[in-house]
């Protein structure tokens, strides 16, 4: 997949160690505190690495207009496998609303279907409406329901071109 996207408002990249106070925010967005930061180049670091040994990455999203970092969007192996990854998103609650994730999601399922993938999933928590409706305007369909610890965890999944 490529690790530079481009779309009309938005460039997704590679991670830069200058991605680590932001990356910091964005999880302590989520609850439960702030991660040392020391921990947040460690995932950066180990992101990177999976990115070169995999194919596939998530990547920050900069708006091209402000150019500051508002979240990231890419695939990952997650709860599903190398060969039909999962999509995954994650923006700061400050830019919801907008179609940043939309837009950055139809990015990234261009560049999976560019590897010739034939099929991606997403794993959402069913209380998230908003990732439903991203994933809705994507042709994503509910597939099935599993639960572990959290909660229930819907899995979706969409056949690519």
């Amino acid at each position: 997949m490529s690790f530079h996207l481009e779309t009309e408002r938005l460039i997704l990249r590679p991670w830069k160690d200058s991605d680590a106070d932001e990356l910091r925010a964005l999880h302590a967005e989520r609850g439960g505190g702030t991660q040392p930061i020391e921990e947040i180049r460690a995932i950066i670091a180990d992101g990177i690495a999976n990115a070169a040994a995999t194919g596939i990455a998530l990547l920050p999203i900069q708006r091209r207009a402000e150019g500051d970092f508002i979240g990231y969007c890419g695939l990952t192996v997650g709860r599903a496998s190398l060969e039909e990854p999962e999509i995954a998103y994650e923006l700061f609650e400050r830019v919801h609303g907008n179609g940043y994730a939309t837009e950055a999601a139809r990015a990234v399922l261009d560049a999976a279907a560019a590897t010739r993938r034939t099929r991606l999933w997403s794993t959402v928590r069913d209380w998230n409406t908003a990732s439903f409706r991203v994933l809705e305007k994507l042709d994503f369909e509910r597939d099935h329901v599993t639960t572990d610890d959290r909660g229930d965890i819907v899995w979706l999944t969409r056949t690519l071109p």
